[in-house]
């Protein structure tokens, strides 16, 4: 069940797309903990790692977009902010119900299918304005 990095993901901004690769392999762990049903605090540590992770690679887009004045600033924080959200809602049920074949799906879902939707569909078009800026 593990997500594959493809170039087609690539958004043309090196230090971007190196922090989407580190976020693909620290998913591939988390989801690896769960299949083998790893105890709570593989996976507590692993979703711990995600969330700053996640803050700090946002961070990093949102400060070229300021920093270039992006025109969908605005919106893509947005996006970030509702990912945050959902992440934070996945962690917490994984707190309260443990680690199992639920949080592999919540995961999938959350995680997985926002990450490849949001590359895919935002974050290329952020990589296209910045590549015509440099």
């Amino acid at each position: 069940m593990a997500i594959q990095w493809t170039e087609d993901l690539a958004v043309g901004v090196k230090d971007i797309d190196d922090q989407h690769k580190e976020l693909f392999r620290m998913i591939n762990q988390m989801l690896e903990a769960c299949n083998q049903g790893k105890g709570r605090t593989v996976l507590t540590e692993i979703l711990g790692f995600l969330e700053n992770y996640v803050v700090d690679h946002f961070g990093t887009e949102e400060r070229l977009m300021q920093q270039y004045d992006y025109p969908d600033y605005l919106s893509h924080k947005n996006h970030h902010q509702q990912f945050i959200k959902s992440f934070m809602e996945l962690k917490d049920k994984m707190a309260t119900t443990g680690p199992g074949a639920h949080i592999v799906i919540m995961t999938n879902r959350v995680v997985v299918d926002w990450l490849n939707s949001h590359i895919r569909n935002v974050d290329k078009h952020l990589g296209a304005f910045l590549k015509d800026k440099n």
